[in-house]
């Protein structure tokens, strides 16, 4: 199967914003100072454990779905004459 140009960018872009976002979002959850992450005695509670598995699935998916991405562009980049 064969990816459009337009449709492995997208993918790509994808995989990494995916990236940039989560990375981000596990900074804020890290360093939450309001409770929610953290209880009293410095232990994570319930929404930390759930939204960093969010983060790790969406950085294995972000992953997976830019590496598609990055093969549909490369696979366009090839001549005819590559391709076997």
């Amino acid at each position: 199967m064969k990816l459009s140009r337009p449709v492995s960018w997208f993918l790509l872009a994808f995989g990494v914003w995916s990236w940039f976002i989560w990375i981000t979002f596990v900074k804020n959850l890290w360093q939450d100072a309001s409770g929610l992450a953290f209880d009293d005695a410095g232990d994570p509670t319930g929404y930390f454990w759930v939204h960093l598995a969010l983060a790790v699935t969406s950085f294995a998916l972000g992953t997976a779905i830019g590496v598609i991405g990055l093969r549909g562009i490369r696979a366009l980049r090839r001549t005819p004459q590559q391709v076997k």
